[in-house]
């Protein structure tokens, strides 16, 4: 069985290559393009793993991974946050926040699918 994995995220050219990238190592990929529809995509069918942008429209990044980690049934879902916002305050709060993991953009695609991989294992 295929890992669920939703792409928030609201930079088109980010999410097409991330959607492309993720179903081509065999995950099934859904997308939304602002806050609120990432909170309805998790709500009615729970994916594996959220890569969350914290800058989007509507909720934040940071809103949605807290109101994941508010829920005990979502308790196993985990969170990779991308951001173009590197400072260590930003990681610090992403992870503070319960992400499992905070990758700054530009990032690594290579990288990214490893670290994906490991977080799934």
């Amino acid at each position: 069985m295929s890992r669920k994995i939703l792409v928030a995220d609201d930079e088109p050219n980010i999410v097409t290559a991330l959607e492309f990238l993720l179903e081509r190592n065999g995950y099934q990929v859904r997308t939304a393009r602002n806050g609120d529809e990432a909170l309805k995509a998790i709500e009615s069918d729970p994916p594996d793993l959220v890569l969350l942008d914290i800058m989007m429209p509507v909720k934040s990044g940071y809103e949605i991974c807290k109101r994941i980690r508010e829920k005990p049934e979502w308790a196993g879902m985990k969170v990779v946050m991308l951001s173009a916002k590197g400072r260590e305050v930003e990681v610090n709060k992403g992870l503070g926040m319960g992400a499992d993991l905070y990758v700054t953009k530009p990032f690594s695609t290579r990288d990214l699918m490893e670290k994906i991989r490991a977080l799934l294992a």
